[in-house]
């Protein structure tokens, strides 16, 4: 899970650095917040096993706010489903 964490930052940080390298410094601050959304929302639905309605509560957001948050990052719900957990444990920790 560290090291999902890890690449969504780098992620961030590279495209910081197309941000600055193109001259569009007034998008850092959308694209930060894009990127720590999409690790807070991955990391609560690993955490509730997919439950939307417990990740909302856990993160204090409405439900519909988050639906709304999980398809504008395109985050993949199948992923964090209840009977989809031995598939999770695979994918995290690469075994």
């Amino acid at each position: 899970m560290i090291d999902e964490k890890a690449k969504e930052i780098e992620k961030a940080l590279l495209a910081l650095d197309r941000v600055f390298l193109k001259g569009e410094e007034g998008n850092i601050y959308h694209i930060m917040k894009e990127a720590l959304d999409a690790s807070l929302i991955k990391n609560t639905l690993n955490v509730t096993f997919g439950n939307q309605l417990k990740a909302a509560r856990l993160l204090g957001i409405n439900r519909n706010t988050l639906r709304a948050k999980i398809k504008k990052l395109g985050i993949n719900l199948l992923r964090y489903c209840s009977t989809n957990k031995s598939a999770l444990a695979i994918d995290d920790f690469g075994t």
